[in-house]
C-alpha cells in the first residue's frame, strides 16, 4: 500500500522470527522531518466463527471426560444456541469463554478456514458460511487481519484439537450470547464478532 506523500519509510527491520509471529520495526521520516521507529508484530490472518446450532441439536454437544454437556444456561427447547469454547489463554493467564477461532492456513479463504476450525474445535461442520467482515486488528502494533464468519446448517463432523488446544465446548442461547461475551473476562474477537452478527440481524 502506498505511503502518504509526507511520510518516508527509511528502513524495515525484522528483529526476530518465531513459529507464531515475527517482530521488528519500521524507521520513518515523519511529516515534520523527524525520524521515529514504529515497532510491529506480524501475525498470520485469523478467523472467528459465529456458529448457530439449531435447538434440537443442542443435546448432541458432549464435552468433558464424564461425557456431560457444557452448557452456559438451561436449555430452552425452542431457542437456537451459539457454539462457544472455554479455554485457558497462557499469554494473559486467564480462562475465557469465547467463539471458535483460528489461523487461516495458506491457500484457504476465510470461509474455508472457518469451516475447518469449527469442526476441529467443536466437532460440528457447517453446510453454510458467510463472510461478515474483514478488518485490521490493533493497528498501533500489529500487522494482523481478522475476519468474522457466520456459520449455520451444522452437522456432526470430526473433532480434532491441535496439540496446544485444551478446550471445552459450550452452547449459549442466542438471546444470552452477547451478555455472556461481555462478562469478564471478555475478549475483543468474541465481542466484536457478536456485535457484527447482531448488526446484520443474524442474532
Amino acid at each position: 500500500m502506498a505511503l502518504p506523500d509526507d511520510w518516508a519509510l527509511l528502513e524495515e527491520v525484522t528483529e526476530y522470527e518465531t513459529s507464531w509471529y515475527d517482530g521488528g520495526y519500521d524507521r520513518y521520516e515523519q511529516p515534520d522531518g523527524s525520524e521515529k521507529r514504529y515497532y510491529w508484530a506480524s501475525l498470520p490472518p485469523a478467523v472467528v466463527v459465529v456458529a448457530r446450532l439449531e435447538s434440537d441439536q443442542v443435546a448432541t454437544v458432549k464435552t468433558g471426560s464424564d461425557g456431560g454437556t457444557g452448557r452456559a444456561d438451561p436449555v430452552d427447547p425452542d431457542e437456537d444456541h451459539l457454539l462457544f469454547v472455554e479455554q485457558f489463554r497462557p499469554p494473559i493467564r486467564e480462562t475465557h469463554l469465547e467463539l471458535p477461532a483460528g489461523v487461516v492456513e495458506e491457500g484457504e479463504s476465510y470461509t474455508q478456514a472457518a469451516a475447518r476450525e469449527l469442526e476441529e474445535e467443536t466437532g460440528f461442520r457447517p453446510s453454510s458460511t458467510a463472510l461478515l467482515q474483514e478488518y485490521a486488528v490493533a493497528t498501533g502494533l500489529l500487522r494482523h487481519d481478522r475476519a468474522v464468519v457466520y456459520a449455520e446448517g451444522l452437522e456432526l463432523g470430526e473433532q480434532e484439537h491441535d496439540s496446544n488446544e485444551f478446550l471445552e465446548v459450550w452452547t449459549v442461547p442466542v438471546s444470552d450470547a452477547l451478555e455472556r461475551a461481555r462478562a469478564q473476562p471478555a475478549n475483543d474477537s468474541t465481542v466484536s464478532a457478536l456485535l457484527l452478527a447482531q448488526n446484520d440481524q443474524l442474532l
